[in-house]
């Protein structure tokens, strides 16, 4: 068992470091104000070439794999979460297509979104069907050549700057197995974005609702070329990417302590420095404590991924990672936060922006709830077994 990092490990970890500082960390709080995708980011990671890690090189990525990515996330994250999601969104929307699109298909369309040439986003989610995906009602219905597809998609992440959207809509019978998966051409006529929304957190990307109405899909843009296939292909790519949400979690707990820990050893009370105090001092100790299990279940859950564990056997230690690392991020947050009093409710410092955009990670992806669905399933199934 070797818990070190790789030369390439530490090679990428630095770079994303350096970005993190040089890029994104002087422009967190501007893109919170603002709402803007922060399209220099985008172009750092490009040029560091670190959008295609979760995409195998012979389907024209870098194929370093989920881990490297993971510490990557991990990294800008520290600073502003939503630069760690611009990094999920590198593998969410393209996992599909490495798991369920033809050798022509992967051909097709990876290279570019490998390179940073386009940018895709994964459509999934809809009005009344968020963690029950078997039942979603958006229709794609062949004709000739085409599918025509009609339905809605809500809380699209990176949605309002996509080229391609990997859509999950029904071309059979109810459940599971009607579901197929495409890639549509965002700009086609008839894709429409409704709305975004004014979110609490993770301001920086937005989350786009689209409506499809009538939009005419190349039957050669559906997944593997055969029907009924999508669902366990969203599963599969939901499975793979969750340990990149557990890295989220990670980075911004580490940034929220440190920023914390910072502040306590400068700040006067009492006539001494605040780290001085033992009630401080078991605050951070707790905080590092859990940084450090979460950060060891993320990579061992990454790790797994790259071995090709992600199949329904395994999920259970995916879900365990992305469960435990994002309410570390949420409990992480608070205490800092604390330690701060009320200068931590301020926006003058990014206490306040880490609180909210650690929120949203228990939600997205798979809620808590969901990942102790899983969990338990396994218990009860003896996929995990204790004694």
């Amino acid at each position: 068992m070797d818990f070190a990092l790789s030369e390439e490990h530490r090679l990428i970890k630095e770079t994303a470091r350096r970005i993190a500082r040089e890029v994104i960390a002087p422009r967190a709080k501007e893109v919170d104000e603002t709402g803007e995708y922060p399209h220099d980011f985008f172009e750092a990671f490009k040029k560091a070439g670190l959008l295609g890690m979760a995409i195998p090189e012979s389907m024209g990525g870098t194929g370093n794999g989920i881990l490297p990515l993971c510490l990557a996330i991990e990294e800008v994250a520290k600073y502003e979460c939503g630069a760690g999601l611009m990094l999920v969104l590198s593998g969410l929307p393209t996992r599909p297509i490495v798991f369920g699109g033809t050798p022509e298909q992967q051909q097709r369309w990876l290279p570019a979104l490998a390179a940073g040439d386009a940018k895709a986003a994964f459509c999934l989610t809809e009005p009344d069907h968020g963690s029950d995906a078997a039942n979603l009602e958006t229709r794609a219905v062949r004709d000739g050549d085409h599918y025509i597809l009609n339905g809605n998609k809500v809380y699209i992440s990176g949605g309002t700057v996509a080229d391609y959207l990997t859509v999950f809509a029904r071309t059979g019978g109810p459940g599971a197995k009607g579901i197929s998966a495409f890639v549509v051409d965002a700009h086609a006529p008839g894709v429409r974005i409704d709305r975004t929304d004014d979110k609490m957190g993770v301001r920086s990307v937005p989350t786009a609702h689209f409506s499809f109405q009538d939009v005419r899909v190349p039957a050669e843009n559906l997944l593997g070329g055969v029907e009924g296939q999508g669902f366990n292909v969203a599963m599969l790519t939901l499975n793979s990417m969750r340990p990149t949400v557990g890295a989220r979690g990670v980075g911004l707990a580490e940034g929220a302590a440190a920023y914390a820990l910072e502040w306590a050893r400068e700040r006067k009370a009492f006539g001494s420095s605040v780290i001085d105090f033992e009630a401080i001092q078991f605050m951070f100790a707790d905080m590092a404590i859990r940084i450090e299990a979460a950060r060891n279940l993320v990579y061992k859950a990454a790790w797994l991924v790259d071995q090709g564990k992600y199949t329904r056997e395994y999920a259970h230690h995916l879900s365990i990672a992305k469960a435990y690392a994002t309410e570390v991020a949420n409990r992480v947050a608070f205490d800092a936060l604390q330690v701060l009093g009320a200068q931590g409710y301020m926006k003058d410092h990014p206490l306040e922006r880490h609180y909210r955009d650690a929120r949203q990670l228990m939600i997205v992806e798979g809620t808590s709830q969901i990942q102790r669905v899983v969990i338990s399933r396994a218990l009860i199934d003896r996929n995990l077994v204790y004694g």
